[in-house]
């Protein structure tokens, strides 16, 4: 029975305050409360200035989630088969280059695959492109020795595949340095600014309920309409309802005070901005890389179509 009657008064101790809470919280929704306990005007600009940092990273993070999938700018129109993303673009390069025929040099880029399938990314699906069209250029002009435009797509292949691994390249250190970054701020820091705001507006519901009960003696919650009991100023206070409503005022500043301190934390930290400098480092690595690689091939592509136009010339001048 003792246990009973104990766990009676621990529920009653846990509820009471929730119901409280409820109760302030309804009244204010309808209506029915004449004073209401304003937050200074620093804290409500300090809470503007989170929930706007918080909608940053929401907004931020819903488009450069993106980094996280592959195959975000692969060609929805693309239907390549299983043998297409078997190998990766230089082992079938370097297969054919051993080919000695036209069925060798088929096997050879048919092979079947020796790891994971090859990466769905738009300059893989380009490289892949290249070389099977190089391929059926070969494979067409037999005897008719090296075709400088099959030529130039097996370079175009292996320079594409190189630019599609610096951009997974890429993703990777977004995906560390700047998505985990910014998730674990939106989802830990700024939680504990919410959930500290939250005890703030708790304590102020609290301080209010006990300011209106001791004005109003205590009366019960009513609707719209209905009537309320014989106001009561400070003079006709109990000594109890005295010490609840300064305990009340202590734990609202209390709560106020450590809100403050929580959300100052979060507005000042320079995490956010480093993250975003990891972001633009990755897409600057990136593109840099590209243009190398693509730098480097740009004068071997022009040398071997000045070449065609030579040879051209030359075959007419026969």
């Amino acid at each position: 029975m003792d246990k009973v009657q104990a766990f009676g008064k621990n529920f009653s101790a846990t509820f009471s305050p929730f119901a409280t809470r409820t109760q302030q919280y309804v009244k204010e929704q309808l209506g029915q409360v004449e004073d209401k306990t304003e937050l200074p005007p620093d804290y409500i600009e300090l809470e503007k200035r989170v929930d706007a940092l918080k909608q940053v990273h929401q907004k931020m993070l819903q488009v450069t989630s993106q980094y996280s999938n592959e195959a975000y700018d692969y060609p929805p129109n693309i239907r390549e088969s299983f043998n297409d993303l078997g190998r990766t673009i230089t082992e079938k390069v370097h297969l054919l280059s051993n080919a000695t025929t036209p069925a060798e040099a088929q096997a050879a880029f048919t092979a079947p695959p020796t790891a994971k399938p090859q990466p769905k990314t738009f300059n893989h699906a380009i490289g892949r492109a290249s070389l099977a069209s190089s391929q059926l250029i070969q494979r067409n002009s037999a005897g008719a020795g090296e075709d400088p435009l099959a030529i130039a797509l097996e370079k175009y292949a292996l320079a594409c595949e190189k630019v599609g691994e610096a951009r997974l390249a890429q993703d990777a250190q977004i995906q560390s340095r700047f998505l985990a970054a910014w998730s674990t701020t939106l989802n830990t820091n700024i939680n504990f600014a919410t959930r500290a705001r939250k005890g703030v507006e708790n304590s102020r519901l609290m301080l209010d309920a006990a300011k209106a009960k001791a004005k109003h003696g205590g009366a019960a919650f009513s609707l719209p309409g209905q009537a309320r009991g014989d106001e009561h100023d400070e003079e006709h206070m109990t000594e109890e309802q005295r010490v609840e409503i300064e305990q009340a005022e202590d734990e609202f500043v209390g709560q106020t005070e450590e809100a403050v301190g929580v959300m100052k934390n979060v507005l000042d930290t320079p995490e956010p901005l480093r993250n975003l400098a990891d972001l633009i480092a990755a897409q600057l690595e990136y593109h840099k890389k590209a243009y190398e690689i693509l730098s480097e091939l740009a004068p071997v592509v022009d040398g071997l179509q000045v070449e065609q136009e030579v040879g051209r010339h030359e075959s007419f001048a026969e």
